[in-house]
This record gives C-alpha cells, structure tokens and sequence, in this order.
C-alpha cells in the first residue's frame, strides 16, 4: 500500500509540473466525488460489518466456503444478481469474506454477477429496450458471469 501510495504522489507531482491548474481541479473533483460516495461506502460497510458480526463464520464457511460445492457457486451468484451495489462498496466486501473462508468461485460468481445481472433493474431495462432484449441480455450476461466464475477459480488454484 506504501509503494501505492507513492506512485500516486509522484504522479500527482508530475501533473501539477505538467499543469497546475488542471491537476488542482482534478484533485478537487476527486475529492468531490469521493465524499459523495463515502455515506453509501461506510453504510454498506457497517451493515457488512453487522452481518458478519451476526452470522457465525462457520456458517459463511459452511454455505459459502470451499466445501459449499455448487450451493455455494448458486447462492454467490443469486445474491449477486439480485443485489444492488456498486464495485467499490463490493470489492472490500469480498476481501473480508475471502479472509471468512468464502472460496474464490463463489466470490467471482458473486462479483460478476453483481456487474452484469440486473434482476431488480429488469423492469427499467425492459422499458427502455424492451422485454425480450432486457431478458436476453441478462440470460447471456447470467451465463458470461458462470463462465467467468469457473475460470477465475480454475486460474486462481493454478497460481
């Protein structure tokens, strides 16, 4: 995180020499936005923090863990289609669950799942493009999701 950290300050320093003016905008929008996502970020947080609190490990592992097989990968994937989250708020959420013992598959169905499938914003899509466009897109993106759940997990276990 330290290195991280630095890489950014130096980039920030050689923008600011590049130009000052857009570099200080820049920074300022940034930190706009950042603020405005920051009472959704810590409120999913603290509800993730409650769950976790509530529910014993040994169930997360149990249901969703390495041993949860295929009800494990169909959970991941359904919570994830149906929940309604942004990446930032559900990349930390993942972090702490890998650490509870959630297998990656599951986590990849989750998350892919979470960025493709829509099942509450169907109705909307379905407005806009119409019903069988909006059901097509989320069958295909629902079987895009799958695909790319097995693979990260098929890769994860060969590194």
């Amino acid at each position: 995180m330290t290195s991280f950290s630095l890489v950014i300050l130096g980039l920030i320093f050689i923008s600011a020499l590049a130009d000052r003016k857009q570099t200080w905008g820049g920074l300022k929008k940034g930190m706009t936005m950042f603020l405005n996502i920051l009472p959704q970020f810590l409120t999913v947080m603290a509800l993730a923090a409650v769950f976790l609190y509530f529910v014993p490990e040994s169930a997360i592992r149990e249901h969703l863990g390495h041993r949860a097989g295929v009800q494990g990968f169909i959970v991941g994937a359904g919570i994830g289609s149906i929940t309604l989250l942004p990446g930032f708020v559900a990349y930390p959420i993942c972090a702490v669950l890998m650490k509870e013992g959630v297998s990656v598959v599951v986590l990849a169905a989750f998350l892919t799942t979470l960025m493709m499938v829509g099942i509450f914003t169907l109705p909307l899509e379905s407005k806009f493009f119409g019903v069988k466009a909006a059901l097509l897109r989320n069958l295909l993106s629902l079987i895009g999701a799958i695909i790319v759940a097995l693979l990260m997990g098929v890769s994860y276990e060969w590194f």
